[in-house]
């Protein structure tokens, strides 16, 4: 699932694929786009700025990419069997002299100039990953409705940007708070601790092939994708329900004992327990 971290490691290996080289081959599969030639200029850098990539090149723009749930950059070197996915689910392709990028099932992808990034990012709050990074803005930011549930306030990227559904999950959890606390109820000591533990988490797993905000090599993740396995703090079965983030509901898991607080309202969807597909 990709989130701050993954795409933090997406936006690394385009770079260092692409950057300071020369396009040889360009092909942007969505309607707008397809017209767009970018064969024989130079790409400058590939930032990442949330949950965003940005693709600056030559001559004034950039190509903007969102990963989503499913989406991926993949890189190739000349004559690798391409392995993404299928023909008909590429929607990018950035060829270099000996590396290829190819976009896979990106819901997100457009062309403008870099003068007009912020009509991409600029609604973005700060960054946990990138140098414009303010715990106190972020604070604020998620204060601004303290009424609004810690979960839904967590994913929404106005308030600060980087952390999806596995992060809201296990951030919770750490916080020991359930993710349907009103924001303004969470007790002032960890409110206070809430941006730098995010940051910390993301930080850790950046460099990291395998998320993991335990520690442990064979149980990674706190409670995300665990009910209705037994918490690793108390033995309590772990609970899934949905919890909405302004735009649809999202698989949200919790510990009912190491987290206090609301739980979802009745009449709200229960999951049945499942092991979700959990990618870094």
């Amino acid at each position: 699932m990709p989130e701050g971290d993954t795409v933090y490691q997406a936006a690394r290996r385009l770079h260092s694929a692409l950057a300071g080289k020369v396009l040889t081959r360009s092909d942007l599969r969505v309607p707008k786009f397809a017209t767009a030639d970018l064969t024989g200029r130079t790409v400058l850098d590939v930032t990442p700025r949330g949950k965003h990539l940005l693709t600056r090149i030559e001559g004034g723009l950039t190509l903007h990419s969102h990963l989503r749930m499913d989406g991926s950059w993949k890189v190739y070197t000349p004559g690798q069997r391409w392995s993404g996915g299928p023909a008909h689910q590429i929607r990018a392709i950035l060829g270099t002299a000996d590396r290829t990028a190819v976009g896979y099932r990106l819901p997100v992808l457009e062309l403008l100039r870099t003068a007009d990034e912020h009509r991409a990012v600029g609604h973005l709050g700060p960054d946990l990953l990138g140098p414009d990074w303010d715990p106190d803005q972020a604070r604020e930011n998620l204060l601004r409705d303290p009424a609004r549930p810690l979960g839904e306030a967590l994913l929404d990227q106005r308030n600060l940007a980087g952390i999806g559904n596995v992060y809201k999950s296990e951030l919770c959890f750490l916080l020991r708070a359930t993710p349907w606390l009103p924001v303004g109820d969470l007790p002032a000591e960890h409110l206070a601790q809430l941006p730098a533990l995010a940051k910390k988490l993301l930080e850790t797993n950046r460099d990291r092939p395998a998320r993991s905000t335990t520690g442990r090599r064979e149980q990674r993740l706190f409670v995300y994708g665990r009910a209705p396995r037994p918490c690793l703090r108390c033995g309590t079965p772990v609970r899934v329900a949905d919890q909405g983030d302004g735009s649809r509901e999202r698989p949200t898991y919790w510990c009912p004992a190491c987290q206090p607080g609301p739980n979802p309202a009745p009449g709200a969807h229960t999951r049945r327990p499942s092991r979700p597909r959990i990618t870094n």
